[in-house]
């Protein structure tokens, strides 16, 4: 049986080109790296990185780091640069859809119809849960609504660690 894990670390990657030049303010990140803070993670600064391969390379960083949670910001979009789903999606060892698909029902949910043209995608690397975020600041603090309920067993879930829950699978069951 596994042991209860110590300190939890995230890490918070926004995908902007042009917050990566510096002609704009990354303001995603920063509420990213706050709100999994105040979920009681160990999270540095965010890292900043343009659209494209960079996006690949900074998740590998994030998940080389030991990251038991790694969220993305930036990239779901249909813009032709937008390819954060298509560099994360190579390294996931299996997608959870049911993640992404309650983030895109939450959006439609407080009346954001365009939630549905998101193509955030989440899944698991390992032992960590990576999850693709939109870009915005609203997107984001909503996002932290969903997740912050499911961050503690899905973590204990990747870290083995077994639980009440583990087999009820939420159904209130012993």
């Amino acid at each position: 049986m596994a042991e209860p894990p110590g300190a939890r670390r995230g890490r918070v990657v926004t995908v902007s080109t042009s917050a990566a030049a510096g002609t704009a303010a990354d303001r995603s990140g920063p509420l990213l790296v706050a709100g999994l803070r105040e979920l009681g993670l160990e999270v540095p600064v965010a890292a900043v990185v343009p659209d494209g391969d960079a996006v690949g390379t900074a998740l590998r960083e994030a998940l080389a780091a030991g990251a038991d949670v790694v969220l993305l910001t930036g990239g779901t979009g249909l813009s032709p640069d937008d390819t954060t789903p298509e560099q994360v999606r190579p390294l996931l060892d299996r997608e959870v859809p049911g993640v992404a698909e309650a983030l895109r029902a939450d959006g439609r949910a407080r009346g954001v119809v365009t939630a549905s043209l998101s193509r955030s995608v989440a899944g698991v690397a390992g032992r960590s849960l990576v999850v693709a975020l939109p870009g915005s600041t609203g997107a984001c603090r909503d996002a932290l609504e969903v997740l912050g309920p499911l961050l503690p067993h899905a973590l204990d879930m990747l870290a083995g660690v077994p639980g009440p829950e583990a087999h009820a699978h939420g159904r209130g069951e012993p």
